[in-house]
């Protein structure tokens, strides 16, 4: 696994705190872990060495990528859980780091606003990784690109379709990913959630220096036309009142991810989505929104989820992978040259 890159003791905060070259290595590398556990090759290379985990915010495949991946490297790990830990309420966060960074040999952290992940940073010795803020959610980011390149054998010069929400973590860091590695992102959907102006300015800067665009258009045949992946989310985060549901449903409901936007796109697009997905009646949720609204399908049809252009489980299978890379980079890889 040599490179001329090295990553060793960096913290992974947000996607934009890393070059198209850095991000190309980490979907690389996670392309040749995968490639090892697929053949049986196990390396317990980081064997001693402990990280702890912080949800805030509970997760099914972040918690079990993060743990499969450290158990794959030989590490232990330590899961804290919303009621297991005491940042921010009878500790302070940077109290927090410390304490922990000379217990542990990384920290992951998953909750509310990127603030807290970037103070654990500030303050911790040893690496600081997010599993999702408010704002990012750069793992996440790291397994999409990789389930693309796998399926089109690039990333520069796609067309990439987000629809729904944009304004938070996934819309923020896959436009940011797009541009730093010269694809085209488009966000198709109403304009009231459109991503923050001044980052869209500083997106457009960086697609023009590698050969991508970034576009923002309520029309949904504008935005998919032509469209190699189209990708979308929940259209309420965990977190939000209840409240928001019919707004949010009144205002995207017209980017629902439907047959019929498959079938403008470009004949061999591909569907992804970050998960948890309602597109059918079998969660609490969804239940709980066709009783109130009388939809029993929300940001994705079940005949799109379920169909056979929808990678949405190989995206789930990346997020451990490619956790996998972050660990393994962070911790121990080297510049070999």
């Amino acid at each position: 696994m040599s490179s001329n890159i090295s990553l060793k003791g960096r913290d992974f905060l947000k996607i934009s705190d890393f070059s198209a070259d850095e991000l190309e290595y980490l979907i690389d590398l996670a392309a040749e872990l995968k490639a090892k556990k697929k053949a049986g090759e196990y390396d317990p290379c980081l064997k001693g060495k402990n990280i702890a985990l912080i949800f805030e915010k509970t997760s099914t495949r972040t918690r079990c990528s993060f743990e499969v991946a450290a158990y794959d490297l030989g590490m232990g790990v330590t899961y804290l859980d919303p009621s297991g830990s005491q940042i921010g309420k009878k500790e302070s966060i940077a109290d927090t780091a410390r304490v922990l960074s000379r217990m542990y040999d990384g920290i992951e952290y998953r909750g509310y606003g990127q603030s807290i992940v970037e103070e654990l940073a500030k303050y911790s010795d040893v690496p600081v990784w997010n599993g999702l803020t408010n704002e990012s959610h750069p793992t996440q980011i790291i397994a999409d690109m990789l389930t693309v390149k796998e399926h089109f054998g690039k990333l520069a010069g796609l067309n990439f379709v987000y629809m729904g929400d944009a304004r938070y973590n996934m819309g923020n860091s896959l436009m940011v990913a797009c541009a730093k590695l010269g694809m085209n992102f488009t966000a198709c959907t109403n304009k009231a959630y459109f991503p923050d102006k001044k980052l869209v300015e500083t997106c457009e800067h960086i697609a023009k220096l590698t050969g991508g665009s970034v576009k923002l258009t309520e029309s949904v045949e504008e935005g998919i036309k032509g469209a190699n992946i189209i990708y979308t989310d929940v259209w309420v985060s965990m977190g939000e009142p209840d409240e928001v549901w019919k707004e949010r449903i009144d205002a995207l409901m017209p980017y629902q991810v439907n047959k019929s936007v498959m079938d403008k796109a470009d004949e061999n697009a591909i569907f992804m989505h970050c998960l948890p997905s309602f597109h059918d009646l079998n969660t609490g949720i969804g239940k709980n929104i066709f009783e109130k609204f009388g939809i029993s399908e929300m940001e994705v049809t079940d005949e799109v989820f379920e169909s056979e252009k929808s990678l949405v489980f190989e995206e789930a299978e990346n997020r451990m992978h490619t956790i996998k890379a972050v660990i393994y980079a962070t911790l121990m890889e080297q510049n070999n040259g």
